[in-house]
Parts: C-alpha cells; sequence; structure tokens
C-alpha cells in the first residue's frame, strides 16, 4: 500500500490567502422582501478578499449603478473634484456589506467584460490624466473618508481587467485599444496613484494569459520606472499542475525584469476544458463534485507554488459559480472547500508531505499544540478511474482524527473517529481530518 508521510519537524510558515473569490456575499442589508442570502454562509468561510470585477454585471451588487468606473462617475465631462459628480451609493452598500461577512474588497478599477456587439466603456477613455484623476477620488472616498467616505483597509486597487484578451482578433471584451495605449494608461494611473498613496498596494493588469505580451508589459514598465506592487493574472485550466507551472513561467519573468518583491497574484482560476465545444460540458464540471476537487486540489498545488494570493471566479449568480447554487444561493459541493480552508488561517505552520501519489493532493498543519488538521482530494481531468488506495502518516501512533467526507452523497459531514488512516476513495472525493 502506498503511503503519505508528513515530517511535522519541518515547518513551512503560515497558510497564504487561497480561498479569495471575485464577488461578495449575495445579500441585501437593506431590504429583505423575496429573501434569499447566503450571508451567513460565506462569512463562515473566512473569506480574505474579494475582488469587484464583473459585480457591474450583479444586481444585488449594484449592477449597472455600481463598481465600474463608468457607474461611479457617469459623465466623464463632469468636473471630478466635486463630489457631486460621482455616484458612490451602490458600490458602497456592497462594499459595507462584504465588510460585514470579514471580506475586505480587492477593488479593480476598470470595466466589466463586455460580451456585446459594440462595445461602451472598455474603449481606452478619452484623457488617461484624467481617469488617474478620477481613481485617486475613488480610492480617497473609501480611505481617507472623502465626500462623506470611509476610513476602510483596503490595500489592493487593481487598474484594468484583462487588456491582452482577444487582442489582434477583432473581438476585444476588456481593453479596444493597441497594447502601447495601454501601457501608457497603466503608467499614468500607476504613477499618479503610487504618488497619491505611497501606502497602498498599486498592481494589475489583470493578464488573461498572454505571457508574451506580459513580458513586453513588464520590460516596458520598467524602462519607464513604474512600481508594480502586485502583478495580477488569471488561469482557466484543467488541473492545478498546470496552473501551479504558469506561476513558476510568471513568477520567472517578474524577477527577470526585477520585480523581485512584486506579489503574484492569481485572481481568476476555474476549471475550463475549453472554451468552444467543450464549454457547455465545462460548466457542467464547475457546478458538481469534479469542480469541487479541482478548487480543493489548487488551494493545495498553489499554497506550494510561488504565489501570494488566489482568487476564485466566481461568486456572482453565473455558469462559473460552482459555490453557491444560481438560483437559491444554498451551497453546492465546491463551498465545502472554501469553509475547510477558512479554518487553516487558525494553524501555526503548515507541513508538508515528504511522499507524493499522482493525482493526490494535500495541504496539512499543525495548531500552537501540536495538533495535525489536513485536507486532501483525488483530482484528475477524468470523468471515471479507479480507486486510490493510501495511507496517511503524520508520525503518531496513538491519535485519533475525526474524518468528514466530501461525496456524491456527503456533504462535509463527520463519517468516522479513527486511529486508521487508510483510505480507499473513488475520483473526486475529498476528505477533511482533524486530530483530537
Amino acid at each position: 500500500m502506498e503511503k503519505i508521510k508528513f515530517d511535522l519537524s519541518k515547518s513551512f510558515g503560515k497558510f497564504k490567502m487561497m480561498n479569495a473569490t471575485s464577488g461578495g456575499p449575495l445579500h441585501k442589508r437593506y431590504k429583505n422582501d423575496q429573501y434569499r442570502s447566503n450571508f451567513e454562509e460565506y462569512k463562515e468561510a473566512r473569506i480574505p478578499y474579494a475582488r469587484n470585477h464583473d459585480a457591474n454585471a450583479c444586481m444585488i451588487y449594484g449592477g449597472p449603478f455600481a463598481h465600474d468606473i463608468s457607474a461611479i462617475f457617469p459623465n466623464f465631462d463632469a468636473d471630478e473634484t466635486k463630489p457631486e459628480s460621482y455616484d458612490f451609493a451602490c458600490t458602497d452598500e456592497c462594499i459595507a456589506m462584504t465588510l460585514d461577512a470579514g471580506t475586505k474588497t480587492f477593488f479593480r478599477l476598470g470595466e466589466t467584460i463586455e460580451h456585446q456587439i459594440k462595445k461602451h466603456h472598455t474603449l481606452p477613455p478619452k484623457d488617461f490624466k484624467k481617469w488617474a484623476r478620477i481613481c485617486e477620488h475613488i480610492i480617497r472616498h473609501y480611505t481617507e473618508g472623502w465626500a462623506d467616505g470611509f476610513e476602510y483597509d483596503m490595500p489592493y486597487w487593481e487598474i484594468w481587467c484583462e487588456p491582452d484578451l482577444g487582442e489582434g482578433s477583432g473581438e476585444q471584451p476588456c481593453w479596444g485599444g493597441t497594447r502601447y495605449e495601454f501601457f501608457d494608461l497603466y503608467e499614468i494611473t500607476a504613477k499618479h496613484l503610487k504618488a497619491c498613496f505611497p501606502h497602498l498596494k498599486i498592481g494589475g493588469p489583470s493578464l488573461a494569459h498572454n505571457l508574451s505580451w506580459a513580458d513586453e508589459f513588464l520590460g516596458e514598465m520598467k524602462k519607464r520606472g513604474v512600481e508594480i506592487d502586485f502583478f495580477s493574472h488569471h488561469a482557466y485550466s484543467q488541473g492545478p499542475m498546470d496552473t501551479a507551472n504558469r506561476m513558476v513561467r510568471i513568477r520567472a519573468l517578474l524577477d527577470k525584469h526585477g520585480y523581485t518583491k512584486t506579489e503574484s497574484i492569481l485572481d481568476e482560476i476555474n476549471y475550463i476544458k475549453n472554451w468552444e465545444d467543450k464549454f457547455v460540458y465545462s460548466i457542467q464540471q464547475i457546478t458538481g463534485l469534479k469542480g469541487a476537487s479541482f478548487t480543493l486540489s489548487h488551494f493545495c498545488a498553489c499554497q506550494k507554488a510561488p504565489l501570494d494570493m488566489l482568487m476564485y471566479y466566481d461568486m456572482r449568480p453565473s455558469v462559473f459559480n460552482g459555490v453557491f447554487d444560481f438560483y437559491t444561493w444554498k451551497p453546492l459541493k465546491g463551498y465545502y472547500p472554501f469553509k475547510w480552508y477558512g479554518g487553516f488561517y487558525d494553524l501555526e505552520n503548515e507541513i508538508r508531505s515528504e511522499d507524493n501519489i499522482p493525482e493526490i493532493y494535500t495541504l496539512a498543519g499543525v495548531d500552537k499544540d501540536g495538533k495535525v488538521t489536513a485536507m486532501l482530494t483525488y483530482y484528475a481531468d477524468l470523468d471515471q478511474a479507479e480507486n486510490k488506495v493510501f495511507k496517511l502518516d503524520f508520525g503518531k501512533e496513538n491519535s485519533e482524527y475525526e474524518i468528514y467526507l466530501l461525496d456524491e452523497t456527503h456533504n462535509s459531514e463527520l463519517v468516522k473517529t479513527t486511529k486508521d488512516l487508510t483510505f480507499d476513495i473513488p475520483l473526486f472525493t475529498s476528505i477533511l481530518i482533524k486530530e483530537k
């Protein structure tokens, strides 16, 4: 029988923020008719950050009246120094509601993706310097109390989203200009915001996928003397090792251009077989047990990768939400990896296995008393496979462990308390283990 042994004497430090999301809780603070909410479940998962990209497409987040620059500052010809030029109300409500759940907003300064035939707000702003000043006043509203605002702890401010998507194809849903126009916008905005707010983290560009585009962007920003506090990027894949290997390549690009201290933030991940004939298949997997296993395997693999934060896309009621039901907002299978991972923030140190079994992904840590918490999943991009049989070894002969199961018939229920950590599990099964 194969064995996975952990060395509890070696510490790998605290757990990183791996269960962040795009999208906050689905909840209304001000009105409860036709009541639906996932607020308590969302809060229980202890999600550290919620990114607000595409929140403009969700009515409960404020819909077309919130989050995007064009929604908050609807008349670009207005005076950006005057509070009356801004419409903050719906964005204020969403950010406050998310904070009520213990989650900070990771604020994307830009526009929601536009898939429609005519683009309205994803074209380059007509005045880059004014656009930067508008962003400045939005930040002042949320961090310095400007315009009857707030003094929130909101460190992350991301410039735009996926400017490389569709470049040269005639279909550019996120940035309707050239890459060089975007380089200018980014430089002007980043320099202005960093001068105004040296204590905040200013970054971007929320790369869709094009690493050669990223290479040129980073080289150009270095040549222009632009600080990048964090580099954000996306990965839609078939499995965690594809994603982790991509994180290595992105870290190498950052280091190559001298951005050795820049945080690497993967702020969109989910399962995609492909975007064409397998797209319907993909969203069917996202909302089922395979999607849950995909997410948990990423928590395990990316904790060990050169990555600083991971964000799931997304928590809106959408085809990409494998965490909460589209209609009822009740938890799906994919909720439980988020809830499990939230408990890892209480642990003192990560510990790692000395042995690996292909397609079994593990994550483990110890609390201040040396007691172990671990989770694992059996993930492969298959529809069926033989069971995996193996044993975990934490080097503790007499300890007892609570075993919680996530499979087709269990939703994180405690199924047994045992000293025997031998498992025989089907594909996509996930297990949480807590030492008593």
